[in-house]
């Protein structure tokens, strides 16, 4: 069998640390020869951002940080970078911190510095995303990718278990939609299949033992293999479902996409059995003789979801059955035509009732 694709690698510094990340935050400063900066961290978690800037001078701070980034913050962080002559952005948080820097520099070019503090992994992409009038919009470009990302477990350790769950699975879900969404190849199947692994491993270790750093380090490592693979893959079925949920519903951002992931994967393993069998055994539950990988696949997610008490049921975040028809119809204009199977409006549908009820998730017959 050959392989022809085309794979592309961005560019990025990373520095891993327990407890370094002052120190690398002040030397990427220095190496960037960055003399006004602009932290942008939430006011949950400034005290945070303080640690972590201790040893660095802040021309500006920013602290309005809202989910799935409104145009409207999005503009007034940037009057603020312009206003104080701002050459470098640190931000200090999850998604929606890493995202509102994104959009700063997607206008401006000034580059960023990220310092996760959840396993969202959007630091680790050049992927940005901007709401306005109930719409999510997403796009690609290559000034929001970080420059640097400096992962600190420390950092994590306030992250309550079941924000680190759903923000795991958040991370997950970027591996499962790496396997096959349009610009999939066998590189980032590689690393999503290893950053699943991962996380299936560090997430059952963070629940039980919160303020450790072994579960809290690896599922920081399984966060970026799964973004690197995502960025380099594109956004899948999963991601534009979530995103419109996001957008339109103003739904939690982690919580939607743990909710979600596993009924996409009922859907789409059926159809291609090779990955589906590879991704049953990243989650440490391979396929048993005679048993379609499919149902190996949703089988293993099902058992680390019941490990976690994962989050299972968009009623839960607010999402209502009245609103299944117009997301549906969302949905069905940003499905990506390289789907594993044709999306149809009685799949999706029938896919966002089940995510509403918390029904339990059965691959398709093929």
């Amino acid at each position: 069998m050959t392989m022809t694709f085309e794979h592309t690698t961005s560019s990025q510094r990373v520095l891993f640390g327990a407890g370094k990340a002052a120190a690398n935050l002040a030397a990427e400063v220095q190496r960037l020869e960055a003399t006004r900066v602009m932290a942008i961290a939430s006011e949950s978690e400034r005290h945070l951002a303080d640690r972590v800037c201790r040893d660095t001078d802040i021309a500006v701070w920013f602290d309005d940080v809202v989910q799935h980034v409104p145009v409207e913050t999005a503009e007034a962080a940037r009057a603020a970078a312009a206003a104080h002559d701002v050459d470098l952005l640190v931000c200090l948080g999850g998604g929606s911190t890493t995202g509102l820097a994104k959009a700063v520099a997607l206008t401006t070019g000034i580059p960023i510095v990220a310092v996760p503090t959840t396993y969202a992994g959007s630091e680790a992409t050049n992927v940005w995303g901007l709401t306005e009038a109930r719409t999510k919009t997403t796009g690609v470009d290559d000034r929001v990718l970080p420059a640097t990302v400096i992962y600190d477990a420390t950092l994590t350790v306030s992250l309550p278990v079941g924000l680190s769950v759903a923000s795991g699975l958040n991370g997950l879900a970027h591996c499962v939609d790496s396997l096959w969404a349009p610009k999939a190849d066998p590189i980032n199947q590689a690393l999503a299949l290893e950053g699943a692994r991962a996380l299936a491993l560090a997430l059952p270790v963070v629940a039980a033992d919160p303020t450790g750093l072994a579960g809290r380090e690896q599922a920081l490592y399984g966060c970026y293999l799964a973004a690197v693979a995502f960025a380099s893959a594109g956004s899948g079925l999963h991601h534009k479902i979530c995103h419109v949920l996001g957008g339109t519903f103003d739904l939690p951002h982690a919580s939607t996409h743990a909710t979600v992931l596993p009924h996409v994967l009922a859907l789409n393993a059926p159809a291609v059995p090779e990955l589906a069998g590879r991704l049953a055994a990243a989650l440490g539950r391979p396929a048993a003789d005679a048993e379609e990988p499919a149902a190996a696949a949703v089988a293993a997610l099902g058992r680390l979801y019941e490990t976690l008490s994962a989050p299972s049921r968009l009623a839960d975040l607010g999402f209502a059955e009245a609103d299944i028809p117009e997301a549906a119809a969302r949905v069905l204009k940003a499905a990506p035509a390289a789907n594993p199977v044709p999306v149809t409006e009685a799949d999706v549908t029938a896919l966002l009732t089940d995510a509403l009820t918390g029904a339990p998730p059965v691959p398709a017959a093929r």
